[in-house]
């Protein structure tokens, strides 16, 4: 939303009590919002928007606003514009299935799904079937149990058939399909449409009604046969030692349209007089007309696959499942797909969805898969079994999901903590541990939950925005420095990370850890921001939020606008003085950001406050030492400027992506407790220029503090595709890409971006914000984080208007 003075304009005003002024409620000099503290008044900001509020009357009493704010445009167009609809959509889930004692070191060979959705696996020590979230051998059946199968399958209608050395069988259909074989003459088992059973071995195919001179001689003389049943009735097709082979009804007889060694096919269905195949091998996909010996010239434009190494494919609605040696691809043929990517409006379902690494699979390499009547894709690699489930919800719905999850498994003392995993993936055997920037993380979760109560009101949230302040608030409360917060706390002794930065609190038993950054006094006043425009109802709760934060301003500014440690010394990074930055040239980001950060900070100090002491400070590095020409400074003159070196830190080596966040969360309190009209204007095109170049990533968060600075062209559809597309799963599970076929690779460059496409969020490291998303491979399956930054997105969307509520 844009910024507009409010506070004439009577119920739409944003003050939410009559009088704020009590006696004691607020520091000496403080703004109670009702009263005027110096001939110049802070601009206000709208209203919160509410679900389903009439706005229509209320954009007419802006009107006459216009004139007096150009910004308000820009607001009106942010609040009458419409949201993206929240509606439901198919969010991709990994099941991991545990392998029972009894399968150790088995061979895995087959999955199959019968009608009920039940999965069976066959195995060298026989079927083996899901039992909620374990795999073990089936008893089930007593004349079954302990019977080693050579083949199983399910038919079409969904039973599944048992072929043994001298006998096949099905337990549906009453039990009535089964019959006796000649013994060790067959080792593969079909079923058709119509009932039809096919058995195949080394030079025979059984059932299939033709003469023995009928099979080409690839089929005469192959090892290992497989008989592919068309989806409607008619000849199966044939792969025979990797020869394709299917029935030319012109010719009556079977023939071999390609050579090349065949691992994979599936029938498809054009129309009833247009059939055809897809044939994978180990080049890749192929489609083949059956009426012809030729393969279909439109598979030769066709996009490359991830990877080309195809063992089975699984034709679904609208598309393909296909396994190959690594990993799961969704291949998209059109329509409506609960397979294809969540997309949003104006964006289009990419051709392929690759499902890879552990996050989603036991093992790359896939033996076999199978799709069920629920949906779910369950695939088998040599490690054991995993399925891919699908499950309709909304993005409201997901956000109470990663509420639940951060409200359950990630906070410490009212800290959004990581938990650090002693194995990959293991969640049991983990813990929640103290990192350098838990101050910053909390911040952003306290930003979600400030931001949710502004859109619903609950005060179950506003109770949980307080906890986590509360959080801050300790911070401060256990350093041993005046107004230095601390970067983190834990019980004595207990201490993980950086064992060297940690002191010892006055308070028995508690350590704190120095070496504060600006890192975290940009989040801190980004939280301490919303809090006081969003969850404070009262003059205390206000007077509480401006005791906190200005005990880190007024530090700030009593040591010449450094952060001095416990040493007497500035941390490395707490400094916003100007002999530091004047000192980089214009190209390095940091001369850009930290004289933002500390205007932002007087800002807010002042709009807390109204002390001119803060005004006159920022105003002083305006005129004096050029820092709103820093602010101003395009991103497009950032550059790798080599030489300036601060504590062994080559400064303009790189483009720091911990700076764009910096950045952002900066720009908020910028735009949003900009002095003047004038100054929101200038500040808002610097935010357009840095947004530009973060564009590309659809980070819903840039997009929507975008917005809320007053941005008009910023993109909800492309963060609303993200959000969708975020796996639920917040474990940094292993992801490489690096070998994948089907993406481009930039020339190196300054942004130190990997490739030329932007991933979904399912194919990328599960990462924090602080990291930009062009990467191919990262992670080891260590960390869980907390999920934060959907929740922070999410309501952020929400709040400023651009996704509506669920529907």
């Amino acid at each position: 939303m844009g910024m507009l003075d409010t506070s004439d304009l009577g119920e739409v005003s944003i003050r939410n009590s009559p009088s704020w002024r009590r006696a004691g409620s607020l520091p000496e000099g403080a703004d109670d919002g009702d009263s005027d503290t110096s001939s110049f008044r802070p601009s206000r900001l709208p209203p919160v928007r509410r679900p389903g509020h009439p706005f229509a009357g209320m954009c007419l009493m802006y009107r006459r606003f216009l004139i007096v704010f150009p910004l308000a445009w820009i607001w009106l167009w942010n609040v009458c514009g419409e949201a993206v609809p929240d509606e439901p959509f198919w969010q991709d889930v990994a099941v991991r299935i545990r392998t029972a004692p009894d399968l150790t070191n088995a061979v895995f060979r087959k999955v199959c799904v019968d009608k009920e959705n039940g999965v069976y696996v066959l195995t060298d020590r026989g079927v083996a079937r899901v039992w909620d979230d374990v795999l073990a051998l089936d008893r089930s059946f007593r004349p079954l149990a302990g019977r080693i199968p050579k083949d199983i399958t399910v038919s079409p209608a969904g039973d599944l058939y048992y072929l043994f050395d001298d006998a096949w069988l099905s337990n549906g259909q009453n039990g009535r399909p089964g019959g006796r074989l000649e013994p060790g003459v067959f080792d593969r088992i079909a079923v058709g449409p119509a009932g039809e059973v096919w058995f195949s071995g080394p030079g025979r195919v059984s059932g299939l009604g033709l003469p023995d001179e009928a099979l080409p001689d690839p089929v005469k003389q192959a090892r290992v046969i497989e008989v592919i049943p068309r989806r409607e009735n008619g000849h199966p097709a044939l792969i025979a030692d990797g020869v394709l082979c299917y029935f030319d009804p012109a010719e009556e007889r079977y023939v071999s349209p390609r050579a090349g060694a065949t691992t994979a096919v599936a029938f498809a269905m054009e129309s009833p007089e247009a059939a055809f195949l897809w044939a994978g091998s180990r080049q890749g996909l192929e489609r083949q007309r059956m009426k012809n010996s030729a393969a279909d010239p439109r598979a030769a434009g066709e996009t490359a696959l991830p990877w080309p190494e195809v063992n089975a494919i699984a034709v679904v609605d609208g598309g393909l499942w296909l396994g190959t040696t690594r990993g799961a691809v969704f291949k998209n043929l059109g329509g409506d797909s609960r397979y294809a990517i969540p997309v949003a409006p104006g964006i289009a379902a990419p051709e392929h969805r690759y499902y890879a690494g552990p996050r989603w699979l036991p093992s790359d390499d896939v033996l076999s898969l199978a799709v069920g009547p629920d949906g779910t894709v369950w695939v088998l690699t040599p490690a054991g079994l995993g399925g891919i489930a699908f499950r309709q919800m909304t993005l409201a719905t997901k956000a109470e999901w990663f509420h639940r999850k951060i409200r359950s498994r990630n906070l410490r003392f009212g800290l959004t903590g990581e938990r650090r995993l002693f194995a990959p993936g293991d969640l049991v055997n983990s813990e929640i541990v103290d990192t350098d920037n838990d101050g910053g993380w909390t911040s952003y979760y306290l930003g979600a939950l400030a931001a949710e109560y502004a859109v619903t009101r609950g005060e179950r949230v506003r109770k949980e925005a307080w906890e986590s302040f509360g959080a801050l608030e300790r911070l401060q409360e256990l350093s041993t420095v005046p107004g230095f917060s601390a970067r983190t706390i834990e019980r004595r002794g207990f201490k993980f990370s950086d064992t060297d930065r940690w002191r010892e609190a006055e308070d028995p038993g508690w350590d704190w850890k120095g070496h504060t950054s600006s890192d975290e006094i940009c989040s801190q006043t980004f939280a301490h921001a919303v809090m006081w425009e969003w969850v404070a109802t009262n003059a205390v709760e206000r007077a509480r939020i401006a005791t906190n934060y200005m005990r880190i301003v007024d530090h700030i500014l009593d040591h010449d606008l450094y952060y001095v440690d416990v040493d007497g010394q500035p941390t490395l990074w707490g400094r916003w003085n100007p002999k530091y930055l004047n000192w980089f040239p214009h190209t390095i980001h940091d001369r850009r950001l930290n004289s933002a950060e500390i205007t932002a900070s007087l800002q807010l100090a002042f709009r807390m406050t109204g002390n001119p002491r803060y005004r006159t400070a920022a105003y002083e590095l305006f005129d004096q030492h050029g820092y709103l020409t820093n602010i101003l400074t395009s991103m497009r003159e950032i550059a790798p400027t080599l030489g300036y070196v601060h504590q062994g830190n080559e400064m303009g080596d790189e483009w720091n992506h911990s700076d764009d966040e910096l950045a952002f969360f900066t720009y908020w309190v910028l735009c949003r407790f900009a002095f003047t009209p004038d100054l929101q204007r200038q500040f808002l095109a610097m935010v357009q220029d840095h947004w530009e170049f973060e564009r590309p990533e659809r980070y819903p968060i840039w997009n929507f503090i975008y917005a809320a600075c007053g941005g008009v062209d910023y993109d909800p559809a492309g963060a609303v595709w993200t959000l969708r597309g975020i796996p639920l799963d917040t474990i940094n599970w292993p992801v490489r890409n690096s070998h994948r076929k089907d993406l481009h690779r930039p020339e190196p460059n300054f942004l130190g971006r990997e490739l030329a496409e932007l991933l979904p969020p399912g194919e990328r490291l599960m990462a924090r914000i602080n990291t930009q998303p062009f990467i191919l491979d990262a992670g080891d399956g260590l960390t869980d984080f907390p999920g934060d930054e959907y929740l922070l997105g999410y309501w952020l969307g929400r709040q400023v208007g651009a996704i509506g509520p669920a529907r």
